[in-house]
């Protein structure tokens, strides 16, 4: 059996913490009298915190000094961290947990490869940590997707070539991450949104096994 490297996003791929983010974001926007609702929230989809605090004084056309950024940066984060306390494993989404099991019992490279600066105690939370072989997160990565930096570390620490790296992808950004790094790209969502992928599916209720196995047999382009 060949072995593959199969790298995770987390947000939206496998736990849907994507709404915790959307709430403390809006909070900030709130005090700040800028809208931000549901449709502005795609826009901050695998961007940086950094980033996704800059769009949304964008949106505002709001000028802020560092300084403010700064404090904003850290409410938002104590504002999302409050709304995982009490997160467990009812927060995986639906599929992900056969999907991880079968790579395991086919002794198949596992990674994360993700810009959550959280991830590790989200996996921690939610009983899932101990799938992934590698955790590559927002505090091991500079660039923010679409540069594949985070998944080409991941690749390249769980020893895989990138053409061997299969991604699972829930943004456009993340999508094009993967296939700018010459990988197999997984987008786990609406097809209208992730048409860029060489694979889409609505979610991983809809992945079959079969699918997993082809993936891990097949040759390299």
């Amino acid at each position: 059996m060949t072995k593959k490297a199969f790298i995770f996003d987390l947000d939206g791929v496998i736990v849907d913490t994507a709404r915790y983010h959307y709430l403390a974001w809006q909070k900030i926007a709130k005090e700040l009298n800028i809208n931000f609702t549901l449709e502005h929230n795609e826009l901050l989809k695998g961007v940086s915190r950094v980033r996704s605090l800059d769009i949304i004084l964008e949106l505002g056309n709001v000028e802020a000094s560092q300084e403010d950024k700064n404090k904003w940066l850290i409410q938002k984060n104590e504002e999302y961290l409050s709304y995982l306390v009490d997160m467990d494993q009812s927060e995986i989404l639906p599929g992900v947990i056969p999907v991880l099991k079968y790579l395991k019992e086919k002794n198949q490279a596992i990674a994360l490869g993700s810009a959550s600066k959280n991830a590790r105690p989200i996996l921690e939370k939610t009983g899932i940590i101990y799938y992934f072989d590698v955790i590559v997160d927002g505090n091991d990565v500079t660039n923010a997707k679409p540069d594949p930096e985070v998944f080409l570390i991941a690749a390249k620490l769980l020893g895989a070539k990138p053409e061997d790296a299969i991604v699972f992808e829930d943004s456009v950004a993340g999508v094009q991450a993967a296939n700018i790094g010459n990988m197999t790209s997984i987008g786990i969502g609406e097809e209208k949104t992730l048409h860029e992928a060489k694979y889409i599916f609505e979610d991983f209720t809809h992945i079959d096994l079969s699918f997993i196995e082809g993936l891990i047999n097949k040759k390299a382009e």
